[in-house]
């Protein structure tokens, strides 16, 4: 299944995206967000998926989709994490996860402008797959990893590399506001059987920047949760953006940076297509 938020009577509405790309409010069905609905776990989606088979619905053209988790409690982020990646900035492959995070003001959703600040001369683009916490937890063994994720989704971890690399800290460089677009939506766990084999893209007005696989990644989502969980609680709809693969413009030769007018388009198999354009900051 495919779970998004879209707006409506200007707020966010949580919605089932049917197959045939029609939406489904529901708001009636009693959740009030996406949010509501994953910490409700397996009966709260059996319940949704049985309102909707009876329900209105709207075509999903018709409506502006928002990030699916507009608000994360935690967004969580893991770099250096492609093996082809931590080779094109020079660093070692680490021994341990490199963790970070973006507050929740950096989110954006699909369609939405990210924005160019005026203080950064190198904004760049990371194309991400991403994993929805669905029963939470803490010292989650690896081996129960399945037993604690709700879906996935797309991430772009826009990244001000001149901020980053002013400190050891990075948070500063990531987390400007929209610089996490996410979305269009949530896939549910059960539509990707093998997320250790899924391909990455990143394109801008049509030419492709990132082409990788999952099955690059270092740590993979079992040792992701099992590490992440020994420090702190993993809550219900925790977002875990996984890291990217080579090609980014930091790394290019020469650099290649975001630059207003135009529109990056990160594809994951499985899930879909994330676009936004680029802005300046007025």
């Amino acid at each position: 299944m495919r779970f998004v938020t879209f707006e409506s009577g200007g707020k966010g509405h949580p919605g089932l995206l049917t197959k045939d790309d029609f939406v489904v409010d529901l708001s009636p069905a009693g959740f009030s967000s996406l949010l509501d609905l994953i910490e409700a776990g397996a009966p709260g989606v059996a319940k949704a998926e049985a309102f909707a088979a009876a329900a209105s619905k709207q075509p999903l053209s018709s409506v502006k989709l928002l990030a699916p988790i507009p608000r994360p409690r935690k967004l969580i982020c893991v770099g250096l994490n492609y093996r082809d990646h931590a080779a094109e900035t020079g660093a070692t492959i680490p021994d341990v996860p490199t963790i970070f995070n973006k507050f929740a003001t950096a989110v954006i959703g699909p369609g939405d402008d990210i924005v160019l600040p005026k203080v950064s001369k190198s904004p760049d683009y990371e194309a991400e797959f991403a994993f929805i916490v669905g029963t939470g937890g803490r010292h989650i063994a690896s081996g129960d990893w399945q037993k604690h994720i709700f879906g996935y989704t797309i991430i772009n971890d826009v990244s001000a590399r001149d901020y980053q690399r002013a400190t050891t800290q990075w948070l500063m460089g990531k987390t400007f506001d929209t610089f996490a677009p996410m979305g269009p939506w949530i896939v549910t766990a059960d539509e990707i059987p093998d997320p250790h084999n899924v391909s990455v893209q990143l394109e801008i007005n049509g030419e492709t920047l990132q082409d990788g696989n999952t099955r690059e990644l270092i740590f993979k989502i079992p040792a992701l949760v099992e590490f992440l969980s020994s420090v702190f609680t993993l809550e219900p709809g925790d977002i875990v953006s996984t890291g990217t693969p080579a090609g980014v413009g930091v790394a290019r030769k020469p650099q290649r940076f975001l630059r207003p007018g135009e529109e990056v388009i990160v594809k994951i198999a499985g899930i879909g297509e994330l676009r936004n354009p680029v802005v300046a900051e007025g």
